[in-house]
């Protein structure tokens, strides 16, 4: 191989086509566009006016044995991630997959079980918000126990606002079988992957899940999940794609503080002067009343606020080079593609609570989880909500 990764991008649509830019202007270090494939034929007329130069393929295995890439990046619908990561890994090319790892753990599962058995290949997963520097700030303040321990998190993710319109684009939208799920499947990933990276993985799971609440679909456009960590520690995910305004706001609440995240630009620590069990144990209402009436609440405690500003794209970039550098020289993977694994086991949960009407424990039960998500499947080719 060359000085330079070269990239097979599989499937030019939105997401396919901004990688395919951002490596034709040069803007990933160590890396070039080798080829582009896309099983719609229109896209190659696309393809060879914007990128004359790059092969195109309307078969990604002819794409992976062509010798033109190196790597590949899985811009296709969710389902066909972990059979594309497979095929490339097993042709000794490296594997990038986009989010969602893939729809159901059981097809995860095999993706990373294969992915051990080449320890010598790249293996990543683009989830460009853990290369965002206040989330990898964040993560490092709960690490270090700034907080201490967790007792409980709460996070609002609404900011997911989609019209009709957006559902209509395409007939595997927001569809069992072309997309297996819908906000928690395709908006909310990177915060599903978000929590637990940060947070930890929970014990159990009960949800309230709505399908086709506000919009004509058969899939969920409304999740409300309440999390149990196991340790007494309780947790609640709010999601949604029908909220114009949108919120978002991540809370967590430690021995030691609290910690709250507003827009995912700006995060508040409030540190305890002393662990909260200790203030419980030493203050008499009388000293409360004095404080919650007008008093200092420094005594109680402090306050910083810390100010981040994000570009798009660049998380995405800096994914591509994180991934790229891996292949070239060994640097650690942000986001290891074997990681994808958590997030989909998590909306899996939120999912199969909601249909079995129960608290589930995790890890789930997969064979369970796919049967249902096949019943769900017929169910809907018998009688599709979206002609």
């Amino acid at each position: 191989m060359g000085s330079k990764v070269r990239l097979g991008v599989i499937g030019l649509g939105a997401q396919g086509g901004a990688y395919a830019d951002y490596l034709a202007e040069g803007k990933v270090t160590n890396m070039v566009l080798g080829a582009i494939c896309d099983i719609d034929s229109a896209k190659k007329s696309v393809a060879s006016e914007k990128f004359p130069s790059i092969p195109f393929y309307d078969n990604y295995i002819e794409m992976l044995e062509s010798g033109a890439v190196d790597a590949i990046v899985t811009c296709v619908p969710h389902y066909v991630h972990p059979e594309m990561a497979i095929e490339a890994l097993k042709r000794d090319i490296h594997a990038l997959v986009e989010k969602p790892a893939g729809v159901y753990t059981k097809q995860v599962k095999e993706m990373n079980d294969f992915a051990a058995t080449k320890p010598e290949l790249t293996f990543g997963i683009m989830f460009n918000q853990r290369t965002n520097p206040l989330y990898q700030k964040l993560k490092n303040l709960i690490d270090s126990g700034e907080i201490g321990s967790i007792r409980r998190t709460n996070w609002m993710i609404t900011t997911w606002w989609r019209p009709q319109g957006y559902y209509d684009q395409g007939a595997w939208r927001a569809t069992w079988e072309g997309e297996g799920g819908g906000v928690l499947v395709n908006q909310a990933p990177h915060q599903i992957d978000l929590l637990q990276w940060i947070c930890g993985m929970p014990k159990k799971v009960y949800s309230n899940v709505k399908y086709g609440f506000q919009r004509n679909i058969a899939v969920e456009d409304e999740v409300t999940a309440l999390l149990d960590y196991g340790n007494g520690a309780t947790g609640v995910f709010v999601t949604c794609t029908h909220d114009l305004i949108g919120t978002d706001r991540f809370e967590i609440l430690g021995d030691n503080g609290k910690i709250v995240v507003d827009d995912s630009k700006k995060i508040t620590i409030k540190r305890l002067a002393k662990p909260e069990s200790e203030m419980s144990a030493t203050m008499s209402m009388q000293d409360v009343a004095k404080i919650f009436m007008g008093g200092n609440t420094e005594e109680l405690f402090t306050e910083e606020v810390l100010e981040f500003e994000s570009v798009w794209g660049e998380q995405h970039i800096a994914v591509l080079e994180n991934f790229a550098a891996n292949i070239i020289d060994g640097t650690p993977l942000i986001a290891n593609g074997a990681d994808g694994i958590n997030g989909v086991a998590l909306a899996n949960a939120i999912h199969l609570s909601s249909w079995l009407d129960k608290e589930v424990e995790l890890p789930i039960d997969e064979e369970v989880y796919l049967a249902e998500l096949n019943k769900k499947i017929e169910a809907e080719k018998r009688n599709p909500i979206k002609s």
